[in-house]
This record gives structure tokens, C-alpha cells and sequence, in this order.
């Protein structure tokens, strides 16, 4: 069943995030204004080296005051593909340029709230250029074994949705190899 949209309103606008009222009509007929949340969208990479390990970085999130093992990701600026954003993100982060980006799986979490769409990639290798130029990013950068993702996740270790979508893709793949 599909609801209708009869117009929206932003409520509140930055570079980030749009929250806005769409006047939505509901199949039974009711009519009401939805909470609309509008992202950029974001680019996120799984690069996995020679030894089946994940490029992953520790970083805090001050939202949930959590600590969690992520993937590099970040928003995907004006005019820049998904593919260049990750690529970028993974450089900026982490210290390490990535072999070729094969996408991997797209996503939308959240999507009964948000419009934000997540392009995973995967990057089989990379090589070290230095230290991460972003600064705010995380307290450490790791290769995590790819056979100890499972358990991470199930103590709640990796917690945030595109790291989890991509790893998770990535295990996959890895199984039917």
C-alpha cells in the first residue's frame, strides 16, 4: 500500500540534516504530518588485505557515549561519486589508500524516518601513505581478522548500521568463496 504525499516543509535546515513535515495520507485515509529526517548520503568501505583482515578504526560516538569498532565512512561531498567519497574517507581516516573500489551493497537504513542512503564498497588491499589527516576520527586504526567480526558484533562491539551491513556483506561473500 502506498501513502500519499500532498507537500513538505522544512522545520529546521544545515549542511547535515533537514528535518522536515511531509503532509502524508495514510491507505485508510488518515491524514497527518510525518517527521521527515533528509541526510547526506553517506560512502563507506570494507578494505580487506591479503590476510582476510578488516581495515577498521575504535572511535567514540558521543551521541550514545559508546566506544565501537567502525569501517571508514563518511558523507559524499557536491559533485563526487559514492565510489571517490569512500576511497577519500578511507585516506583521511585511516593513513591507507585502497585498492580498487567494487561496490558492495547499498542500503537505507532507517528508512520509515530517513532518506539516507548508504553505499557500501569493498577494497580487496591498500597501502600505507602515512597518518590519518583527519584528526577527530577515531583513538586507533586496526586490521581486525575477518573470522573475529562474528563475535565482535555479538558483544556489541560494531554497533553502527553501515559497518554492520558491510561487514556482514562481506562474511557472506566470504563463506561461498
Amino acid at each position: 500500500m502506498q501513502w500519499k504525499t500532498y507537500g513538505e516543509r522544512q522545520i529546521y535546515t544545515n549542511p547535515w540534516v533537514n528535518l522536515c513535515l511531509v503532509d502524508v495520507e495514510q491507505p485508510d485515509g488518515r491524514r497527518w504530518e510525518h517527521h521527515v529526517v533528509r541526510l547526506r548520503h553517506l560512502a563507506v568501505a570494507a578494505v580487506v588485505n591479503d590476510q582476510r583482515e578488516v581495515l577498521m578504526m575504535w572511535r567514540h560516538r558521543f551521541i550514545t557515549d559508546s566506544w565501537a569498532w567502525e569501517l571508514p565512512m563518511g558523507l559524499i561531498e557536491e559533485g563526487e561519486s559514492p565510489e571517490a567519497a569512500a576511497a577519500r574517507e578511507v585516506e583521511e581516516e585511516t593513513g591507507w589508500r585502497p585498492g580498487p573500489m567494487k561496490p558492495l551493497i547499498y542500503a537505507e537504513p532507517a528508512n520509515g524516518i530517513t532518506d539516507s542512503q548508504h553505499y557500501v564498497f569493498r577494497a580487496d588491499g591498500a597501502t600505507h601513505i602515512g597518518a590519518p589527516t583527519e584528526k577527530n576520527e577515531s583513538d586507533r586504526i586496526e586490521w581486525i581478522p575477518l573470522d573475529r567480526v562474528r563475535a565482535m558484533i555479538d558483544r556489541r562491539e560494531i554497533v553502527s548500521s553501515g559497518s554492520l551491513v558491510g561487514l556482514l556483506y562481506v562474511l557472506m561473500d566470504e563463506s561461498i568463496r
